[in-house]
Order: structure tokens, then sequence, then C-alpha cells
């Protein structure tokens, strides 16, 4: 049951389908439409270091950042809000 409702939980967001001038501002919309127990699962061609740096400064404890894929073209990281 668990399981079930952390899939439920998790919105898919593909940033290599965003135009590069809108993808900070399309992923801080995003982020901030969740609710806490809610997960954007986000996707993009390369590592996004300042972009998570923002969020963290942005965010702060209300935002858990893990990666779930980290390889060359292929990065996919969940952001958690959990306050």
């Amino acid at each position: 049951m668990t399981e079930l409702k952390l899939l439920n939980n998790i919105h898919g967001f593909d940033a290599r389908g965003v135009a590069k001038r809108f993808r900070h501002a399309a992923i801080f919309g995003a982020l901030q439409s969740l609710h806490p127990g809610e997960t954007m699962r986000f996707v993009n061609d390369h590592d996004p270091l300042p972009l998570l740096a923002q969020l963290q400064q942005a965010f702060g404890d209300s935002l858990e950042i893990r990666y779930v894929k980290r390889e060359p073209n292929e990065i996919v990281i969940d952001f958690e809000v959990v306050k």
C-alpha cells in the first residue's frame, strides 16, 4: 500500500521538452504547486548543478533532492516537498 501511495504522488517533469529560456521558471512553478508528500520526478540531459543550488536556497529544508539516475545524458532527480 505504501508503494502505491508513493507512485500516486510522483509527478513527472521532463525538462528536455521545455525551451531553455523557460526551464528554470517552469521548474520553480511546478515545485511551488506541489503539496507536502508529493514528488516531482525531473528528467534532463545534463546534471543541473546551478539549478540545484538555486532550489536549495529558495526551498531550504522543505525540499528533498535525490538522484534516481546520474549518467551522462540521462539525469533523473526526485524533488520531494517535505514541509
